[in-house]
């Protein structure tokens, strides 16, 4: 018991003796409180801007359709389908994915080797 409060003790202390040990000549840091304008960065090219344009064929096209309390959103892109989100009326969202790696990870017996397991999101920021 005794060595547990020798540690708490020398645990709060130590600090406050890392501070004593500072320099005599520190200097504190100025403060800038009159910045400089930033001007507006000039334009692009329009050779850049073109490149940058989405491609409206690339976005995804979602469909959303209604099964009783349901949800299920569909997102296409160029026609074909890679991913679908369903959104159940009680739990969590889950989504499909459309399985990128072929059929490494299956076997014949799978009804649909094309789409991953149901996968759910656990962390999210």
């Amino acid at each position: 018991m005794r060595r547990i409060i020798f540690l708490i003790l020398l645990i709060y202390t130590l600090p406050a003796t890392a501070q004593l040990d500072q320099p005599d000549d520190l200097i504190p840091i100025p403060e800038y409180s009159d910045l400089p304008e930033l001007d507006d960065p000039p334009p692009l090219p329009p050779e850049v801007m073109q490149e940058l344009e989405l491609d409206p064929e690339l976005e995804p096209q979602v469909t959303i359709i209604k099964r009783g309390d349901d949800t299920i959103e569909e997102h296409r892109i160029n026609g074909e389908l890679h991913m679908i989100k369903v959104i159940p009326r009680i739990g969590l969202p889950y989504y499909l994915v459309k399985n990128r790696r072929g059929e490494i990870d299956s076997h014949p017996g799978d009804a649909g080797t094309n789409v991953s397991a149901p996968m759910w999101r656990i962390l999210e920021f």
